[in-house]
């Protein structure tokens, strides 16, 4: 790319049966088979017999070999011939981490073996650039000479030196992206060949490993990257991303307390951010630990975690306009960050509005903004509106994914797509060529990349559909891979399953072929015991409160337990209202109403007699939540 900047595990009795939803206007399903397909023209390497994309062709198969290692694979970032690993890891995460939550959507449209090829290819060339347990690979080729030179990769005449990472040169941030890369792929493959999903998980600890051993930014180590992919956050957010993927991954307490004990000072409690993209890591951190709070799994790290959940909805009431820092947006409504593509941004942000929307239906809860309780739908629809305005709704009418709708940019900047295939005419075409003829067409493009979501608008909705105009017009394979969750989730609609149950990715239609696996490496995996003590009972005053534990068992590894509440009127008046105040839950409640911040009586009580009780139940997996008496009324 040319120059840029930048709950629990429970039992079927507690799925939230929620109504499907269905959203008009846009064919969502034809969107997320088109976005899925930009891929295959990203490809770099040998293409296999199934592609879909016919104009493209093998390419970059010396990469690798000058340093003695095989390097041929992955993908091309955006519209030129460079293979960079830190933007090409986070688009794998992203793809991961879309079939991970609506993976059974996918399959439900038939793109799932597609989404996991998408993925394979990725962590395939990963493996690849990975072949010591402190050595990683991070960039083939040079961009300084790379856009000197306007080729298809077929053709390419540029450097393609290979750049790495060591103990010696360190490079946390690439390191710690490509271990959350691996840790959320092997999620995705782990029904479907257990093998491969092994072998991808044994390389995410060994990278996380030696991404926190090692620490220092990839950019002091690989230089030529500066230009193009500065790690301007620096590497602590990748270290907690990944930390938190491989928790996701492997259920090892170990990842836990990596999260618990560093949130603070490595900026995953503190950073309120409004940008979640290939550099800034923090919103997706504080999201995936908001999910694992409310899934009950904090233990001892609650308080933390709470604070985590905080800044995860400052960038979500951030994204609404219902915060103490807003996002700036266009006229038309789309979220604007800066004018050199733009639509990263708004595809990242609506894909965390998209699953922490889930997340809070599946826990009960609603988003907590500066202006007050938000219901959990608005982040949705927030997400729709600006996926609408991808695809066209939006003061110019115009689609900014290639090949979706009647009016969609025709002169993208990419080198493959506007020069003539070379199954069409295989004679070479130069660097200063490919300017002269191709580059300064004012031609549509020869080849149409269907499913790329360019650059997009400026903060006025007004765009330039120009070859030249790199800023709007050039595709980037990070802007479509937070885009297939949203996608398939407005697809497909919700089905009526809990989020924050444990996922099985659907097996893919056809096969995936896999290697051979090499011995996995286990951590040691440690269970946390929560003691539980009693609850200090309310019992001054006319109402008391008090709580005892009725029952626990054993799901999933992680033990969980039952607490039963009785709210005794003791005065001798009726109990008329009633409003409790109750924290550090982290699962189910039944027997009352959510109300605002509070709870009072369940739709069925509308007094409680002199002398009565009522019973609430609720399920956590750590002691019991704070309870007490916020205010009442007696008559």
């Amino acid at each position: 790319m040319e120059k840029l900047t930048q709950l629990i595990s429970m039992l079927p009795l507690f799925f939230l049966l929620l109504p499907s939803l269905s959203f008009a206007g846009h064919d969502y399903g034809q969107a997320l088979s088109k976005s899925i397909m930009f891929f295959e023209a990203q490809r770099s390497g040998v293409l296999p017999h199934n592609q879909r994309v016919s104009w493209r062709s093998h390419s970059g198969l010396q990469d690798g070999k000058a340093s003695g290692v095989d390097l041929v694979g992955g993908y091309y970032d955006a519209g030129d011939n460079v293979k960079f690993g830190l933007p090409m890891a986070f688009t794998v995460t992203m793809m991961s981490w879309s079939i991970i939550e609506y993976g059974k959507q996918m399959a439900s449209s038939g793109e799932l073996g597609h989404a996991m090829e998408a993925v394979k290819w990725g962590t395939d060339y990963f493996i690849k650039a990975h072949p010591e347990p402190n050595v990683l690979y991070g960039e083939v080729g040079d961009g300084n000479t790379d856009h000197k030179c306007w080729q298809r990769p077929e053709d390419m005449t540029t450097d393609r030196h290979a750049y790495k990472v060591d103990p010696s040169n360190p490079g946390s941030d690439l390191a710690g992206e490509t271990a959350a890369a691996m840790a959320a792929a092997s999620i995705v493959f782990r029904r479907s060949n257990p093998a491969y999903s092994h072998e991808l998980l044994r390389h995410a600890y060994e990278l996380f490993d030696f991404a926190d051993k090692y620490r220092g930014k990839y950019d002091s180590s690989i230089t030529v990257a500066q230009k193009y992919y500065r790690s301007i956050s620096g590497y602590n957010d990748e270290l907690l991303w990944a930390a938190a993927w491989l928790y996701q991954a492997s259920n090892n307490q170990y990842y836990l307390d990596y999260l618990g004990r560093n949130g603070d000072s490595m900026g995953g409690t503190g950073w309120q951010m409004t940008e979640f993209s290939w550099d800034v890591k923090y919103p997706g951190v504080q999201t995936l630990v908001a999910k694992f709070l409310m899934q009950g799994k904090a233990g001892a790290h609650a308080p933390v975690f709470e604070k985590y959940l905080q800044k995860s909805e400052y960038f979500m009431c951030s994204c609404l306009g219902k915060g103490s820092h807003n996002v700036q947006k266009t006229p038309g409504g789309l979220i604007y960050r800066q004018r050199w593509n733009n639509l990263q941004f708004v595809t990242s942000a609506s894909f965390l509005a998209t699953v922490y929307s889930d997340y809070l239906v599946s826990s009960g809860r609603n988003l907590r903004c500066d202006s007050g309780n938000v219901p959990s739908s608005e982040l949705l629809s927030f997400a729709k509106s600006q996926v609408d305005y991808i695809l066209g709704d939006n003061p110019r009418a115009t689609s900014y994914m290639v090949g979706y709708g009647n009016n969609f940019p025709q002169r993208i900047h990419h080198r493959g797509s506007s020069i003539v295939s070379i199954k069409a005419n295989p004679s070479f075409v130069s660097c200063f060529g490919g300017y002269n003829t191709w580059f300064s067409s004012k031609r549509s493009n020869t080849n149409q990349l269907t499913g790329a979501i360019v650059g997009g608008p400026d903060a006025y909705d007004d765009f330039a559909d120009e070859r030249k105009n790199y800023e709007q017009t050039e595709p980037a394979t990070y802007n479509n891979a937070p885009l297939l969750g949203v996608l398939a989730r407005l697809s497909g609609g919700h089905g009526g399953y809990n989020q924050l149950l444990p996922v099985v990715v659907p097996a893919p239609t056809r096969p995936v072929v896999v290697p051979a696996p090499r011995p996995v490496v286990t951590k040691p995996h440690l269970s946390p015991k929560p003691r539980i003590t009693p609850s200090p009972a309310s019992k001054s005053g006319p109402i008391s409160v008090e709580q005892k534990m009725t029952k626990s068992w054993v799901a999933g590894g992680r033990t969980y337990y039952r607490y039963s509440t009785i709210v005794t009127n003791k005065s001798t008046k009726n109990l008329k209202s009633l409003n409790l105040s109750i924290s550090k839950l982290y699962g189910p409640l039944w027997g009352l109403t959510k109300s605002g911040d509070s709870y009072t009586f369940p739709a069925w009580i509308n007094a409680l007699s002199a002398g009565k009780s009522l019973e609430f139940v609720y399920i956590h997996s750590t002691t019991p939540a704070d309870v007490s008496v916020a205010n009442y009324l007696l008559a």
